[in-house]
């Protein structure tokens, strides 16, 4: 039989005020409160049948919202997980996914760490298991981010086809193997891309008749037919995807004599024979599934944009993340400074604080692990921590304009980071910050430079 494996990668940027944690009103969603609650409405409450049956990741911090604030969706995404288990030889569908969507080839080594920790961990804590895998955010990879993947004991990573090194065979899995050379590796599935943007862009959702007919159209490639897209496809971007996705898996395919299966439960059965190298993009910063010019997308001005005027471009983008890895360096040497006397390891602290993030009722007992004095002062300090990592959610650079609200939501967390660092005492950069901020600028006149986007989240401080 034909194996098919579907992953959907379900994920929404944190929209939470940084001071307040509660999300705020966001017109463009109307006639919902925000976009999370649209999309809720729309695909991830709609999807919970879909669950069982194909792989999927849900962001952390997405996972987190729909705790809070849809509960019983939450418990169904998370019993998916526990019926696939069991149908599935032990390997449920539900991947984990790096914690703050940031792009790990362009983090730091010691951010990258954090995120991929931080990520793993969550999983662990809502899903009661150990992760096979994790979702790479924009499935962005050099061989480093592959590496690391290893380090963590991860199975298998999903990539797209243009990431291999050399053309490869979408219908089997391959094996990477450790920078060291030690020898260790893990299987790498390279999803259909025709087949991706058939889904994604082409209207093929509208008949699950037709996409049936794709899926057997693939299989005649191989016997593993995998394809990965964006979650939100079914229903969000395609009214009553859902639907036609369930009705596609749970009779047509079925009929067609496809094994639906997910990317663990093949591997036990069609472990990989050949290896693979990856394309390490331009210098090394890596490739990805959204941007053709590698991970520039999210480092600078690439071409690649999303909505916007014609004329419009991404100049801002460089400037942003130069403004903010300058921010993140600067927290980063005084905090380990006013940490040298609370923490036994500053870095091991931050790494377990995801502990305190999932459960306020593991703050004594992490405390207790790492902390030596000023309890108070060094939570504080995992605090500019945390709102150090959030400011490169990618979704800051993804869209098109520096004004636009995932890239306002960047700097709200960069306007927290320096907040805190004022209540700490640690003298924050603003004016320096300010004079790189200046540089980016938006493609609305009206809206100005980076610098006077970001001054009234500074001014008003979010405390109200």
């Amino acid at each position: 039989m034909t194996a098919l494996v579907i992953h959907g990668h379900f994920y929404q940027p944190p929209r939470e005020n940084p001071w307040t944690g509660e999300v705020e009103t966001e017109p463009g969603a109307a006639p919902f409160h925000d976009w999370n609650e649209r999309i809720h409405v729309e695909c991830y409450a709609p999807n919970v049948d879909n669950y069982p049956l194909i792989s999927f990741n849900f962001g952390p911090t997405l996972l987190s919202w729909l705790a809070e604030h849809h509960g019983d969706t939450y418990q169904k995404i998370l019993a998916a997980d526990r019926v696939s288990a069991a149908a599935r030889g032990g390997h449920g569908n539900a991947i984990a996914q790096a914690y703050g969507h940031a792009i790990l080839p362009l983090c730091n080594e010691r951010d990258r760490l954090t995120q991929v920790v931080w990520g793993l961990a969550d999983f662990r804590f809502r899903f009661g298991r150990e992760a096979e895998a994790l979702w790479l955010p924009e499935t962005a990879a050099n061989d480093e981010v592959l590496s690391l993947l290893i380090e963590q004991g991860m199975r298998y990573v999903i990539l797209a086809p243009n990431q291999a090194k050399k053309q490869i065979d979408v219908s089997r899995p391959y094996l990477f193997r450790h920078v060291d050379g030690s020898g260790r590796s893990l299987a790498v599935f390279f999803y259909n891309g025709p087949l991706a943007r058939a889904i994604a862009f082409e209207g093929v959702l509208s008949s699950s008749h037709g996409l049936v007919e794709r899926f057997v159209s693939a299989a005649r490639l191989g016997d593993l037919v995998n394809v990965a897209t964006d979650g939100e496809t079914y229903g969000h971007h395609f009214k009553f995807g859902d639907l036609g996705l369930a009705h596609a898996l749970r009779i047509e395919a079925k009929a067609a004599g496809f094994w639906i299966t997910n990317y663990a439960q093949y591997l036990d059965h069609h472990p990989p024979e050949l290896t693979v190298e990856i394309d390490n993009g331009s210098e090394g910063e890596g490739s990805s599934w959204s941007c053709v010019h590698g991970v520039a997308r999210w480092a600078r001005d690439c071409g690649c944009h999303t909505g916007g005027e014609p004329h419009w471009n991404q100049k801002w983008r460089q400037p942003l993340r130069a403004a903010l890895e300058f921010l993140r360096d600067d927290a980063a040497s005084k905090f380990e400074d006013a940490a040298g006397g609370l923490l036994r390891d500053p870095w091991a602290a931050r790494n377990d604080y995801i502990s305190v993030i999932l459960d306020a009722r593991a703050r004594e007992s992490f405390l207790t692990r790492h902390a030596t004095a000023d309890e108070s002062r060094v939570l504080k300090l995992m605090e500019m921590q945390r709102g150090a990592l959030l400011m490169f959610t990618s979704c800051g650079w993804f869209f098109s304009d520096l004004a636009g609200i995932e890239t306002i939501q960047v700097m709200r967390y960069a306007a927290r980071v320096i907040d805190l660092m004022d209540e700490l005492g640690l003298d924050p950069p603003l004016k320096r910050f300010l004079e790189m901020m200046s540089e980016a600028h938006s493609n609305r006149p009206e809206k100005g430079n980076g610098a006077e986007i970001f001054i009234p989240y500074i001014a008003q401080n979010n405390r109200e």
